[in-house]
């Protein structure tokens, strides 16, 4: 009918729906397959009295061949040189953390992240775990403490500290103003820009894709108190004829448990794949102007993109990947929600369309 709709007047066209958004509760937001942390927990029977206390994600680790190549990547991507040795470099942000990525020299390798916890009794629990390494004294690095290096189930190292001596405050930049059609509160003040770099505020998360996807969930959960944010699943045949399908989750969101206090969306991710292997770590900036000029600092210099700019929907973030010299991903964010223990955990379908709201097409290497 040529775009008119039988209830529409003669010569009247149907007008398409404008895009829209709103900041809406947790509780709106998240979707309507649902269960709140008190009952998952119960459910799987995880006593939290047992598990070790993590405050907060402090920092990346990995090992690199080339040190001075990795050096010059990071600072283009925003961080700086806190201190460094022949064969180590310790890299910082603008945050309150002393810094937010390790380096060795050596052949390519995930060294895990880092995790502050609650108190060197923790580190003493840790120390139980099967395949733990003893708690060592950080001398030689900023802040010093102690740390211990414990395994999960597929053999990826995850890092505790405790007793680092906090970083000095920093500066932080100024929030920009906006004007929106009826709120105008930019008067007379014009934005203006320099480019360069996309400096790093704090490190935000990493993930891993994983093989044994319901054992990995149970390492971390039981052992630490991380808890489900959101799962994605797949439906799959039901084993009885006629009737429904069984839904199998695929990608935990996590973060972690600091009761009533807020945090970010998710600390920490893992999906199913067929071989196990780091995805990437992701680093928050300061605003969507901040993330665009790196975006567009990095591409000057002449890096590889992944994907991006575009923005999640699940965790709200705006989001930009890129591959580092050696060929970790690694991202850079903005804009991510806050959850605390009253955030049900939200349950969905897996698919692209999961993945972000708008930004360029979800490249097929990404989920690899």
């Amino acid at each position: 009918m040529d775009g008119l709709q039988p209830n529409l007047k003669p010569g009247a066209v149907e007008e398409l729906s404008p895009n829209r958004g709103a900041s809406v509760p947790d509780t709106v937001a998240v979707s309507s397959e649902r269960e709140g942390i008190k009952d998952w927990r119960e459910r799987n029977n995880i006593d939290i009295t047992k598990q070790i206390k993590l405050v907060k994600l402090i920092h990346m680790r990995y090992q690199h061949p080339d040190l001075g190549e990795i050096t010059e990547f990071l600072r283009d991507f925003g961080m700086n040189v806190a201190k460094k040795t022949d064969d180590q470099i310790w890299y910082g942000g603008y945050g309150p953390d002393q810094y937010v990525y390790y380096a060795r020299k050596g052949p390519k390798q995930f060294l895990g992240g880092c995790y502050e916890v609650e108190s060197y009794a923790d580190l003493e629990k840790a120390a139980k775990l099967p395949g733990a390494s003893e708690i060592e004294a950080m001398k030689d690095d900023p802040g010093n403490g102690f740390m211990i290096t414990i395994f999960d189930p597929e053999g990826f190292p995850v890092n505790l500290m405790h007793g680092q001596t906090a970083a000095e405050p920093k500066s932080y930049p100024k929030p920009i103003l906006i004007n929106h059609e009826a709120e105008k509160p930019r008067v007379r003040r014009f934005n203006r820009f320099e480019p360069g770099p996309a400096a790093v505020h704090k490190l935000g998360h990493y993930g891993l894709c994983v093989q044994n996807f319901d054992s990995q969930v149970e390492f971390y959960t039981r052992n630490f108190n991380l808890v489900p944010t959101d799962f994605l699943y797949v439906d799959e045949p039901a084993v009885v004829a006629h009737s429904p399908t069984n839904k199998r989750d695929v990608a935990v969101f996590a973060h972690i448990d600091r009761g009533e206090n807020l945090v970010d969306h998710h600390t920490f991710f893992m999906s199913t794949n067929k071989t196990s292997h780091v995805h990437h770590c992701s680093f928050e900036v300061h605003d969507f102007d901040t993330q665009n000029l790196g975006h567009q600092w990095l591409a000057k210099k002449g890096y590889k993109s992944v994907w991006g700019v575009g923005r999640h929907i699940l965790g709200s973030q705006i989001f930009d990947y890129w591959w580092d010299t050696t060929g970790n991903m690694i991202e850079h964010y903005a804009d991510g929600d806050l959850v605390n223990e009253h955030t049900p955990i939200g349950y969905g379908p897996v698919g692209d369309e999961s993945l972000a709201v708008w930004g360029p097409e979800v490249p097929s290497t990404f989920l690899d």
